[in-house]
């Protein structure tokens, strides 16, 4: 059967694919295009089971709100290089998988993963890129908050993003400048009554080390390790942070200046580049 190039455009439009992946497809498919967006569809598992081991550093970090601002979800949509990640169809996919997160709210990853997007599931959907960029492509996080308010900020060349929840409603631009301040410091808890019990221990255990090395008394050991967390909490939980856009006052004390309630209940960042 003679592939017309007519037939290959018509096939390229439906999946994306390459022209030489579409014509080869048509070719095997004898000229069925159900057929031959399945040929299409397996070589894209094929490429992803080769490039499995490949590391995803580069790619699409996309925050959204819900228009009752009640809820927010962050999505990252990884690939190897940097040129993929600027990809048009790549960028329309991370898109539409945030959109769909939004909509759906999902449970976790893996429950995103199961929804459906153009006919497919979004697992299947991230399959089928990477088979049309030939670079592994992968949803490396999937985070969302339900709180009164919720706020979100995207740093602008999207490697990095952030939403949180508050405990009562702000102004919007307030809540994206505390989601700024996360995207910035990337601070390790809300504050230090929830810093978790791991990053204190260690934290502590490197403090005790230096003490030791330094071949200071034993019996003030406490003391100045106990100073150094508390330098520690200062610097790494969001409410004693400097805030970054009002260096006289701390995140606590901006937030006590909008309204002496309102709290950071959570936060989720992630970002392409830690």
């Amino acid at each position: 059967m003679e592939i017309k190039a007519t037939d290959v455009a018509k096939l390229r439009k439906m999946t994306g694919a390459g022209m030489m992946d579409c014509k080869r497809a048509l070719v095997e498919s004898d000229g069925d295009y159900e057929k031959a967006k399945e040929i299409i569809r397996e070589k894209g598992k094929l490429v992803a089971a080769k490039r499995s081991d490949r590391e995803t550093t580069e790619g699409s970090v996309i925050a959204k709100v819900s228009d009752d601002k009640k809820k927010a979800i962050l999505v990252c949509l990884g690939c190897e290089t940097d040129f993929v990640s600027q990809n048009k169809e790549f960028q329309t996919l991370a898109n539409a998988i945030a959109d769909i997160a939004m909509k759906e709210f999902p449970e976790d990853l893996n429950a995103l993963k199961a929804c459906k997007i153009n006919g497919m599931t979004v697992a299947e959907a991230v399959t089928e890129q990477t088979g049309k960029s030939g670079e592994k492509t992968v949803i490396a996080c999937y985070e969302k908050i339900e709180a009164p308010f919720a706020g979100s900020y995207i740093h602008m060349n999207g490697k990095v993003a952030t939403i949180v929840g508050f405990s009562k409603a702000i102004g919007d631009h307030d809540a994206k400048e505390i989601a700024m301040q996360v995207t910035a410091m990337n601070p390790v808890s809300v504050s230090k009554e929830d810093c978790p019990a791991e990053v204190i221990e260690k934290e502590m255990k490197i403090y005790r080390e230096q003490i030791a090395e330094s071949g200071k008394p034993a019996a003030i050991a406490d003391k100045i390790a106990a100073g150094k967390l508390a330098k520690f909490f200062k610097e790494s939980t969001l409410e004693e942070q400097v805030f970054v856009m009002n260096d006289k006052m701390t995140v606590k004390e901006f937030l006590k200046s909008l309204d002496p309630e309102v709290k950071v209940l959570s936060f989720k960042r992630y970002s392409l580049n830690d």
